[in-house]
């Protein structure tokens, strides 16, 4: 299971949120690309971007500080947050994105996803985003009718690398992940799981880890910032 670091983007500066409430941001670094160097430096294998502005705009808005992350390290990275449209998912991989991750368009627009998906294989991911098991759209603004479940389902068939699901209520709270909710989505579908939303603790890590679902990977943020979380500790206990 891969750990990816989190780099939410708010004002150009690395921050985190708690439970997606932009009014409650701490800043944990003003250099989001000299954050991303002291996770690379840890062992990470892949980087977590989020364009927070950009997820409430609908279009990028910190992509200076993105385009300096993807020019100072070469690990992989996946980004998410204001991606709505062909042109912008095909900027980002020509300016050296791994991944897009693609929200709330997933609701919208699922024909976007396919398109997207069938252009660039491997290349797309869906942001699930959830509050009590409803999808969450427009950087978490606003909660629909759609089940998280069945969105994920849906996309079965459409090509997408993987579905990273977020447990709003959890995220940023340093409280542990929904591990049941995100077993029970993992072993829903057979797309990649990445779990993010609460994973605070290396005993969280190993317990999604162990939970029996096909958990492709996890996120975590504050806790690695806080140091409630070792990345070079977390990442090697992943590796044993």
């Amino acid at each position: 299971m891969i750990l990816y670091p989190a780099i939410d983007l708010k004002d150009g500066k690395a921050v985190r949120l708690l439970r997606g409430d932009m009014d409650k941001a701490t800043v944990f670094n003003d250099d989001p690309a000299a954050q991303a160097l002291e996770f690379v430096a840890a062992g990470c294998e892949w980087l977590h971007l989020v364009d927070l502005n950009g997820a409430f705009a609908g279009e990028p808005v910190n992509g200076a500080a993105v385009e300096q992350i993807l020019s100072q390290t070469n690990t992989p990275a996946q980004l998410g947050g204001g991606i709505r449209d062909m042109a912008t998912i095909e900027m980002w991989l020509q300016r050296g994105l791994a991944r897009v991750i693609l929200g709330t368009v997933a609701v919208e627009n699922p024909a976007l996803v396919r398109e997207a998906a069938a252009a660039f294989p491997g290349k797309i991911a869906v942001g699930i985003d959830a509050r009590d098991g409803r999808v969450a759209t427009k950087g978490w603004a606003e909660v629909t009718d759609v089940d998280a479940t069945d969105l994920a389902k849906s996309f079965e068939d459409a090509g997408v690398a993987a579905i990273i699901y977020t447990d709003i209520n959890r995220d940023g709270a340093m409280q542990g992940p929904n591990i049941e909710a995100t077993a029970a989505l993992a072993r829903a579908v057979t797309i990649p799981v990445i779990a993010s939303g609460g994973v605070s603790s290396l005993k969280d890590l190993k317990a999604l880890r162990d939970c029996g679902a096909a958990l492709n990977g996890a996120i975590s943020g504050r806790a690695l910032y806080d140091g409630a979380l070792n990345l070079k500790d977390a990442i090697k206990a992943l590796r044993d």
